[in-house]
Formats: structure tokens, sequence, C-alpha cells
């Protein structure tokens, strides 16, 4: 079960006057505009998040993934190859993330002490035999930050840079039970198996059981036949930034199994949370 995980004109100093590069014409109604940049920066990022879904793309398929004009994503694309933000492929002309973007990566998860906590990941999946995930909140959504594989044929893949929707998995309703910001996805959230939790009301009833419980339960909500357990990380001032989740199939998760990885996930995440403060 090698099961997957799951913008707008270039704004310049001149001011809303400006045609914008997609042909939308400037006015003067300027408390509607985005500050000067802030338009060229939402692009370029929508530009590289892109390449969450694709390794490889022309600026063609860049602007059909982002919703970009063409003329927009090519000048976006050369400015972030000025950069080593991205690479091209020479043969296929098709653009890559660069050495720049790999750098820049690796130092935020070094700084986060992300790189540091990997020896306590790995001693957890040996102990229980099953993937071991640590992720942190983006918006409505979890990216995992590290992964570690399980020992056994049938597992649950999600690699790092992988995104879950927050309602759906685990570490998601871990991060939501004890970081103190709700979603802000409209009703009826995103389904994606019979047992997913689409309601406000569903959602708020299953983060109170996990504040009373400690941990986090994912019953086949994101895929089927998959389940996890998670539990939360603190960092060195005892806000709840990451969450550390075992996962894999329902099969190896049942119900008699599930207290003890459970009570292994959140001993893991103590000594996580430990180690966190050292660092900072």
């Amino acid at each position: 079960m090698n099961a997957p995980g799951d913008a707008p004109g270039d704004g310049s100093a001149g001011g809303a006057a400006n045609d914008d590069a997609d042909g939308r014409p400037g006015n003067s109604e300027a408390a509607r505009q985005p500050k000067p940049g802030t338009q060229t920066v939402d692009r370029s990022v929508a530009v590289l998040r892109s390449f969450e879904d694709a390794a490889r793309q022309t600026p063609t398929e860049i602007a059909h993934r982002t919703g970009l004009s063409v003329s927009t994503a090519h000048r976006i694309v050369h400015a972030l190859h000025a950069t080593g933000m991205l690479a091209q492929d020479a043969a296929t002309e098709r653009y890559f993330l660069g050495p720049t973007t790999a750098i820049l990566g690796r130092l935020a998860l070094e700084r986060m002490g992300a790189t540091l906590l990997q020896p306590e990941l790995t001693a957890l999946r040996d102990g229980t035999g099953e993937a071991v995930s640590l992720g942190v909140r983006a918006g409505d959504e979890v990216a995992v930050l590290l992964h570690v594989p399980s020992t056994h044929p049938l597992r649950y893949e999600q690699p790092p840079g992988d995104r879950n929707p927050i309602h759906t998995c685990a570490m998601g309703k871990t991060l939501l039970a004890f970081g103190g910001d709700p979603v802000a996805m409209d009703e009826p959230y995103r389904s994606f198996t019979p047992a997913t939790l689409t309601t406000r009301a569903e959602l708020d009833a299953d983060l109170r059981r996990v504040r009373d419980r400690g941990f986090a339960v994912n019953d086949e909500e994101r895929l089927p036949g998959v389940r996890a357990v998670a539990a939360r990380v603190r960092d060195g001032g005892g806000r709840v930034r990451a969450a550390v989740a075992l996962q894999g199939p329902s099969v190896r998760f049942g119900d008699d199994r599930l207290p003890g990885l459970a009570e292994a996930v959140r001993a893991a995440a103590g000594r996580l949370t430990d180690l966190h403060r050292h660092l900072s």
C-alpha cells in the first residue's frame, strides 16, 4: 500500500493605476488592490508550489496548474531560474526545483531542529515497525517534514513535502486540538472516504476526544484501509508546533493494537518535546 499522502498580477511600485501582466486593468480603487509587490510574491510562491504535484514542468504546464496566464508564468519562471530557485533540463527544456530551493529547504529544516529529531523518529519506527511522520500546519493542510518508512512490505508512504487536508489526518487533528486556530474551510469539508469528518460539529466532537486522551486517530478518513495515531510535539516555549504520527494499514492497526501504538507515539512525542527544549 504505497499510498501517497495527497495567485495573482505582478504588483509594481507604480501603484494601482498600472495594468497588470494578465491584462487586468488597474483602477483608482487602491484600497481594493494588493499592496505593491504582494501579487508578484503570491504568484512566485504559486509557481514554486506547483512542483509539489509535478517534478518537471514547462511554463505552459505551470500556467495551467496555477491558473496564471502563460506570459506571466514564463516571466516568473525565468526570474526564479535566474536565482537558482528553479533549474532547467537542457534536453527537455522542462523546469524543476533548483539548488537554491534545496539549500534553503535544508537550512530551514536544520534551523527548526527537524533533522536532529530524525534519530528519535527512527527509534519509534524500529520499536513499532510502522511508518513515522513529523508534520507541521500549513494553513488548512499538514506538511510532512520528515518520514521514516515502515519495515513491512505492506506500508504507507508519505515522503517529505506531502500535504494532507488538516481535517482528514491524525497529525492535523492533533494540531487543531492543541494549536488553537480553527480551520478556515467552508462546510461541508471535502470528503475522501465515508469516514471523513465533513462538518464543524463532527470535527469539534473529535477534537474534544483528542484533548481528553492526548492523541488523535485517523480511522480511514483520508485513505481507505489506512489508520494513524498522532501526538503533539511542543517547542521550547511550550507551544504546539508539530505532530508525530504512526501510520499503516488498518489490518495492523486494529483496535487491539491501537492503545499500544498510541502509548508509543505519546512517549516519542514527549522525548521530541524534551529535545526541542534543549535545541531552543
